[in-house]
Order: C-alpha cells, then structure tokens, then sequence
C-alpha cells in the first residue's frame, strides 16, 4: 500500500517550478509502476509528461494532474522552507501543497487500495502533466492530441485540481469559463506636443479602443455560468518627457467568458472595435488575441451523479456543482471525454506558507477511493 502523506512529502521536495521537474515525474512514474501501471514518459520540448494505465479493458477512467508549481516567491516571509514539507499542528506547509501534489498522492494511494482489493473493473489511468502552471504549450494539450491520434479511448477524467471553497468536499467543477487574451497596440507618430499637426498621437486611439470595449456588457449570465468579464490588465505609453507626443501605446486585456461566446468571436470584436476607432487615424492598430481555451460543460448525469455521491459518502456533504474560478487542464482534456475537477480547498495554493489539512488529504483519499469504487460499479458491464 502507498500512504498519501508520505508521498505527498516526496513530490513537495522536488522544486519542480515550472518548467523544472526535478524528479518529480520520476517519483509518480516509480509509484504508479509499482502498481503495474504501463507507464509511457511523454516529453515535448522541456516538459515531462506522463500517461499510465491500469488494465485494458474499458471503461478507462483517468485521473489528471500536475507536477509543476509556481515559483516561492519571497522564501524569506514563508514560514518553513517552502519544498521542506514541514508538518506543523496538523498542517503540511509546502509550494504543492494544495496545488496540486496532495491530490496526485491521494489518488495513486486510492489507486493502491482498489486494485489491492480487486475493484478495478476496467482501467485505471494517469494524465500527469509538468507544464500546467506556465503557458501550457507542451503539456496536457499535446499529450491529449497525441492519444486522440492513437485511439487512446478515455471515458472519464477527474482532475485533481483544489476544488473546495471553504471546507473540503463543498465544491466540485463541472465546467470553466473560456478565456482569452489580447494585447492591444496603437502605433502613431512622435512629435513635439507644440506642433500636433506634425505628429499622430497613438493614446486617444488607444482610449477609445478601450472604452468601446468596456462599454458592452457581454452577457447576463448563461445556465450553470456566471457573467462574461473584461478586465484591462496593462497599459503602457512609453514616454518620459511632458512635451512630446508618444510614438506608440500598448494594452493588454483578459475576457473570461460562458458558452455565449466563443474564443474565436470575440478575437473578431475586439479587432472591429479597433478597427472603428481607428477611422482616420494615420498611425497603426495591431491586435493581437490569444485564446488559451474555451468556456466547456459536463452536463449532470451518471458520472456527476457518481462524483457527488463518493464526496458525500466519505465527507457527508452535498458537494456544490460549479463553474466558477480560472481555467485549468480540463480544457482540454474534455475534447476526450466529460471531465470533472475534484480536489482540496484551493485558499493557499500560489500563496506564502500553501498548505494544507493532513487530514483533508486523508479523507481526500477517502473520496477517490468511494469514486473509484462507485465508477466500476455504474459504468463497468
């Protein structure tokens, strides 16, 4: 058997920030192999991905996660040693704690008890990624390209991501908002603040760009999804001097929107609205959108049904089906099959001093192990 605790402490000792994985793959792919996982390292680029399966019998349902972390940020404010994990009154205090190492244990230890007693009617699988935390670009989104190409058949995919809100097993994802970048850039011409005529001054275009943008309501809210937000992140007028006309103004924005929208939609918007206000300008507008995924629903039925059901027979709560929060590798994972996110409370996870409950990581072993038994026994013939 594998305890929770203590691999939790392995991973969490492996600085594996993004893009580093210093050994952390190694550490899931020794466990899960030990298991009789077939185990396949996946790398593209610097990345280390891992994809391993349990049986081949169908229905195949997979767990995925992530090994990589954000960076510490100021180690001298935490108040153990950020990759010691340090257990302190009941607490593990770790950068992984929460986001997402606890949860990989707990499911390869939930793992270890159903196959141990024999309740894996079917396959069991493993989707472990080390680039969720950065751009995203070598991780899941490949290696879910590179199945697809093989005919790799999963049914159903939990993500361990810290779900919870306030107590574990509150919360459970069933979907995310799509979001999209765009970065906005308004090239006029310098010139003396005296002598305007001689200059084309890049900054009222940039102002009305914006404000048009932020004039639109998106929408009011769509079944299960709460309102489309656009949010102005950066703006940038290089210029130092009082009396000079910038040459060149730059912004850059964030939409996260429900199934209302598409990525593709709005990138269309964002560019007419820049185009319209650019009308007679003698400068440049370039925009410049970044989809990084789109807004995704697993609708309640069986497999919902079974995920409440484990939460609530390990924990005794009715665990809230949500939508809510940023996005994460379930987006892409759900161009395979309907995909839920099931995890700890996420309150620290980014933060000086992440941690979290030992014994939250207990019972979320506990619920795993109710899934996974829950799982054969409605969905395996």
């Amino acid at each position: 058997m594998i305890d929770a605790i203590d691999l939790t402490k392995e991973l969490i000792r492996r600085p594996s920030v993004t893009p580093a994985d210093a050994g952390a793959m190694d550490i899931v792919e020794a466990a899960l192999a030990g298991l009789g996982f077939a185990c396949r390292r996946m790398k593209f680029g610097d990345i280390e991905n891992l994809y391993a399966r349990h049986g081949s019998a169908s229905p195949n349902l997979c767990f995925a996660g992530h090994t990589d972390v954000v960076p510490v940020g100021d180690q001298a404010a935490w108040s153990q040693g950020a990759f010691d994990a340090a257990v302190v009154d009941g607490m593990l205090i770790g950068r992984g704690a929460a986001d997402m190492k606890s949860a990989i244990a707990a499911f390869v230890a939930a793992a270890a008890s159903a196959i141990g007693a024999g309740g894996v009617k079917g396959s069991l699988s493993f989707l472990i990624t080390g680039d969720e935390e950065g751009v995203a670009t070598h991780g899941t989104k490949l290696v879910v390209e590179a199945l697809a190409a093989e005919g790799e058949v999963i049914d159903h995919c939990v993500v361990g991501e810290p779900t919870s809100a306030e107590t574990f097993g509150d919360m459970v994802k069933v979907g995310r908002r799509g979001s999209i970048n765009a970065e906005i850039i308004v090239e006029g011409t310098q010139g003396h603040v005296a002598y305007p005529h001689r200059a084309a001054n890049p900054v009222p275009v940039l102002v009305e760009i914006l404000s048009r943008l932020n004039a639109r309501v998106l929408d009011e809210g769509y079944p299960e999804f709460q309102p489309s937000n656009l949010e102005v992140t950066w703006i940038e007028v290089p210029n130092q001097a009082t009396n000079m006309i910038p040459g060149t103004a730059r912004a850059r924005l964030n939409i996260r929107f429900n199934p209302n929208h598409t990525g593709a939609a709005l990138a269309d918007w964002i560019a007419a609205e820049a185009k319209a206000a650019a009308e007679g300008f003698s400068g440049r507008v370039t925009v410049v959108p970044q989809i990084s995924g789109e807004a995704f629903l697993t609708l309640p039925g069986p497999f919902t049904d079974v995920v409440a059901a484990a939460v609530r027979d390990a924990t005794g709560r009715k665990p809230e089906l949500s939508t809510t929060g940023g996005t994460s590798d379930a987006r892409f994972i759900r161009a395979l099959c309907p995909v839920v996110e099931l995890g700890l409370v996420g309150k620290t996870m980014h933060a000086v001093d992440e941690r979290t409950p030992i014994a939250d990581i207990r019972q979320l072993q506990a619920v795993y192990e109710r899934l996974i038994a829950r799982y054969f026994e409605a969905f395996a013939s």
